[in-house]
């Protein structure tokens, strides 16, 4: 047991930072147990925060009955909802490593002893499990919870994407404004992560199977009374893991990471987190390589199907029986062996699970699909890599050759496929969006849904150096490495050129001789910076391209 703030607050020499703490109201009494952080990411813009309020005055319940003294700090938190199809998408995932910096800032500062991690978000909770695995401290996250899914729309229960496909709806005449107007009312009903199992719900799924969230945590609703007694529970635990010295690093390590992908895959997440796991490795000392990501989702069933792949949500999911249900049916391809926040190992969490909805989580001998629910692409349109979701794309549409029509930028892209100048047969190319060139790696979400909305959905495909959001369907590969900005070949694709999609075989390639590529990347010149000042100007000129995470290097190697 490490008692780093102990050693900060001893009598008569460190007398200035305990009379800091009592102008505070703190007691000798609160400065004599262990100093707990809680890196609360609450705010009243992001839906998935607003509860955490709530959430956090149930940890600190849990930490002072366990016997510590909760000390609680404010983490930035971005809503990729509000930023989407929009100049605030460029903000998005940076913010990831301003979060893991900003943790790493106000526990090393002040010498806690342990840190409580609150979020729910997209880039909200990798930052922080990248902030646990580099300080190497007693840390749990504690997630806010999904919203429940809204009014009934277009043969499931809506949510937050359903008002981009209704906009296509409406601007062919499928619907009509007064319907749309009232989606807009029904469609969110409560606080909370979005229902689906977008980026969000990914990455608190990744949390738990991780081992750094209590077993079935992950996906109880924002409004359950079960949320609060899960914070509770967590802090309390908290205080015991810096009791027995078990830091994040013993959670997050290779056995670890490889479970939190096997479960993503098993249940279709978010291609996101092929972005996230790898930048959690980097903070961790253990590296992923896009190899070992194939390996493991293409040795992975996809044993659980939920929005977008079909209608249940998250709710639904955690009520079928969660996180551990899956786990317990993926054990034998597993790490049972590795530990957790719980005190326990993955076998031991998952032993009395049970899975309550075969519509929903199946088993390994009867699976939704055999080849895991991410799939790593390559090929001359994508030297390094691509990604794609097969979990989200009808089998049909798993080889896809079309025409090219080509955009620099999202919004040239959305607004040709709103005025209805993208046609069936037709691969969309959005370049110019990946970390560097974008920057910031925007979604490409809003193209997807107006696609979808329009009725292109299973009519053409879409490829990006930009990301996706964890709720597109229809045909898509996103993350293409190395991104246009740095050369990559996606930059000299002209309109009319064909590419083929292929999922089954992991190739991407564009119907080019080598000597044809060549010849026009002798040509390209790069493009003037989007941004010249402030941080994302900052962000463009260090962040390592998609394949890599799009971290930034902060090691001397």
């Amino acid at each position: 047991m490490l008692w780093r703030s102990k050693e900060i607050l001893e009598r008569p020499e460190w007398s200035l930072g305990r009379a800091l703490y009592k102008s505070m109201g703190y007691s000798d009494y609160d400065l004599e147990r262990p100093l707990i952080g809680i890196a609360n990411s609450w705010n009243r813009i992001v839906p998935g925060h607003y509860n955490l309020n709530q959430v956090s005055d149930y940890v600190q319940q849990g930490i002072r009955q366990a016997g510590g003294t909760p000390v609680e700090f404010g983490v930035i938190a971005a809503c990729d909802g509000i930023a989407q199809g929009n100049e605030g998408m460029h903000y998005i995932l940076p913010t990831r490593d301003l979060i893991a910096n900003d943790i790493e800032m106000m526990i090393e500062a002040h010498r806690l002893d342990a840190v409580v991690l609150l979020g729910s978000c997209d880039k909200i909770v990798p930052g922080m499990l990248m902030a646990a695995a580099r300080l190497d401290i007693p840390a749990i996250m504690v997630v806010g919870g999904p919203m429940e899914g809204g009014c009934a729309f277009d043969g499931r229960a809506a949510d937050a994407t359903s008002l981009t496909e209704g906009l296509g709806m409406l601007k062919v005449g499928k619907i009509d404004e007064a319907a749309y107007l009232q989606l807009e009312d029904c469609a969110t009903p409560t606080c909370g992560s979005c229902s689906f199992l977008g980026t969000a719900n990914s990455m608190c799924c990744v949390a738990e199977a991780m081992g750094l969230s209590l077993p079935r945590s992950a996906t109880i609703p924002a409004t359950a009374a079960d949320r609060l007694r899960a914070a509770q529970e967590s802090g309390r635990r908290i205080v015991e893991l810096f009791r027995d010295g078990l830091t994040a690093r013993r959670i997050i390590n290779r056995k670890g990471i490889e479970n939190a992908i096997r479960l993503n895959t098993a249940i279709g997440g978010s291609t996101n987190v092929a972005l996230h796991i790898p930048a959690i490795g980097y903070e961790a000392d253990c590296e992923i390589p896009m190899d070992l990501f194939e390996e493991l989702c293409r040795s992975t069933p996809y044993i659980a199907k939920m929005n977008p792949a079909a209608a249940p949500n998250v709710p639904d999911f955690h009520h079928a029986g969660g996180v551990p249900a899956v786990m317990k049916e993926i054990l034998p391809l597993l790490h049972g062996d590795a530990l957790t926040v719980s005190g326990k190992t993955v076998a031991e969490n998952v032993a009395d699970a049970e899975n309550l909805d075969n519509n929903i989580i199946r088993t390994l001998q009867n699976p939704w699909g055999k080849g895991g629910g991410l799939a790593i692409l390559r090929g001359n349109l994508a030297p390094n890599t691509a990604i794609t979701k097969p979990a989200a794309i009808v089998p049909e549409m798993h080889r896809f050759t079309g025409k090219a029509r080509c955009f620099d930028s999202e919004e040239a892209a959305n607004q040709a496929i709103l005025d209805g100048r993208v046609q069936d047969g037709e691969v969309v190319v959005i370049r110019y969006e990946g970390p560097k060139g974008g920057p910031g790696m925007r979604e490409m979400y809003k193209a997807m849904k107006l696609l979808y909305g329009r009725g292109l959905a299973l009519k053409t495909g879409l490829v990006t150096d930009g990301r996706f959001s964890g709720t597109n369907n229809g045909c898509f590969v996103g993350h293409i490495s190395p991104e246009a900005a740095e050369g990559g070949p996606i930059a000299i694709v002209e309109d009319g050129d064909v590419i083929t999609i292929d999922i089954a075989e992991r190739n991407l390639h564009l119907h080019l001789s080598s000597g044809e590529i060549r010849d026009r990347l002798s040509k390209w010149r790069r493009p003037e910076p989007k941004f010249k000042k402030g941080y994302l100007a900052l962000y463009a000129r260090l962040a390592e391209s998609a394949d890599k995470g799009a971290i930034i290097r902060h090691k001397f190697e």
